[in-house]
């Protein structure tokens, strides 16, 4: 995966394909430059974001020389012209860019997967060009399958996390506490509205806890999450390890 917050990207067309990829960009916090003669509505309708700049013009090579050193990280192409995909090819491999040609992978230097985000997490789904329509719809199962709650429940492993690797200094503790969180039940009171109500309970126990206290922690007190069953919690897969 590629870090693109902050990055200059074009994409040539303007249909739906367009729309989707720019979106995509968008997402990943990308300066999008789209070009085309007409755009979807929905295109139209991202124009006023500060990262958008939307060109009503055909693709022309002068584009390049319009924003100088200022280059394109990624390429898109999604016109219906097999003349102009090529075009496009040449101009950003000439040009030091990665370039995706839609439906043409074997003129593209990148393939852009299709992708389930859910705050922290990101699933990428790809056919290797194979089939750009197979690879949505398996991305669309996965959006039905993977839904907000997967979002509350990574920001919630996070805080937990930093907060053990902030108290807990032994490398096998810090493991095996992070080991047992993923066995709690959490996506059932996430999905029945009563989480926050538990990680408050839960909040107040854990900084209660002897080895959450400063100076306190030694080998006499192993940390454990021994609290857990004491706010309604029913740990899955039979218990202790």
């Amino acid at each position: 995966m590629m870090n693109l917050a902050g990055s200059k990207c074009l994409i040539i067309g303007g249909g739906p394909i367009a729309e989707r990829k720019l979106r995509s960009l968008l997402q990943a916090g990308a300066e999008v430059t789209v070009v085309s003669p007409t755009f979807t509505t929905g295109i139209l309708a991202m124009e006023p974001q500060p990262n958008v700049i939307v060109k009503r013009q055909t693709y022309d090579p002068s584009i390049w020389a319009a924003h100088g050193e200022a280059r394109f990280v990624l390429v898109i192409a999604a016109t219906n012209d097999a003349r102009v995909n090529r075009q496009i090819a040449m101009d950003a491999n000439g040009s030091g860019s990665l370039v995706n040609i839609v439906d043409q992978p074997e003129l593209s230097s990148f393939i852009l997967p299709s992708v389930v985000r859910r705050g922290k997490l990101v699933i990428t789904v790809s056919t290797g060009g194979a089939s750009p329509s197979a690879a949505r719809k398996i991305a669309k199962e996965l959006d039905n399958a993977y839904g907000d709650e997967y979002e509350i429940y990574l920001d919630f492993l996070t805080e937990t996390r930093l907060l053990i690797q902030n108290h807990v200094k032994d490398k096998e503790a810090r493991q095996q506490l992070f080991k047992e969180m993923l066995a709690w039940d959490l996506m059932r009171y996430i999905r029945e509205g009563t989480f926050e109500a538990w990680k408050q309970q839960f909040t107040l126990a854990l900084h209660h806890t002897v080895w959450m206290q400063p100076q306190v922690q030694g080998e006499s007190e192993l940390p454990s999450w021994s609290f857990i069953n004491e706010i309604g919690q029913q740990r899955i897969g039979g218990g202790d390890e």
